[in-house]
């Protein structure tokens, strides 16, 4: 089980939260009976600090992405999707680049659009695999609707990109849809 699910299906104690995201050596003494020192700023200031705690997390996961297959740990992909869109009110479309043992280099978001749509352009994501030389790529983008199914846009896009990137051997290896909680995989589902 990944920290995000475990964080989400166990209710942790301030102190065991801490353990959690500091490691178990940490000094956090100070905070041992209450979080409210932490989080009894402002409104600004607590809203920094979360996007901080959430900055923070969204790297160690992005470095536990390259240093393992993604193909063997799907769900920390779906984890690390779902922190990166979380609190957006716009679509976004984002492209995981792999390399041959299918190890994240890097993560973009190539496109932004309004509430309902994005456009995406293959030109930009061709070149964009190219200049990361990716051997594989991941697509991901959000419903902000909070509705998870796929539209039938969503499908034919996947298919015209995994046609152009085929033709530089650049393999297409799922397309999550992520909504919230929620998140669905096209490969999961057969479609790629």
């Amino acid at each position: 089980m990944t920290w995000f699910r475990a964080l989400n299906t166990v209710r942790l104690t301030n102190q065991e939260l801490l353990k959690v995201l500091f490691g178990a050596r940490a000094d956090y003494r100070a905070y041992e009976r209450s979080l409210h020192p932490l989080f009894s700023a402002s409104e600004t200031a607590l809203q920094k600090r979360g996007a901080a705690a959430r900055e923070l997390v969204m790297r160690w996961l992005q470095e536990e992405l390259q240093q393992q297959s993604l193909l063997a740990h799907p769900a920390a992909v779906e984890d690390y999707l779902r922190l990166y869109f979380t609190g957006r009110e716009h679509e976004s479309f984002v492209v995981l680049f792999l390399d041959a043992q299918n190890h994240l280099i890097g993560a973009e978001e190539l496109f932004r659009g309004t509430l309902t749509q994005t456009a995406v352009y293959p030109r930009e994501i061709l070149k964009a695999a190219l200049r990361h030389n990716a051997a594989s790529v991941i697509f991901a983008h959000n419903h902000p609707s909070g509705m998870a199914q796929p539209s039938a846009a969503d499908r034919r896009l996947t298919e015209t990109l995994q046609k152009a990137l085929v033709l530089v051997d650049i393999k297409v290896l799922d397309h999550f849809i992520v909504a919230g909680r929620r998140s669905v995989s096209f490969a999961e589902r057969g479609w790629l």
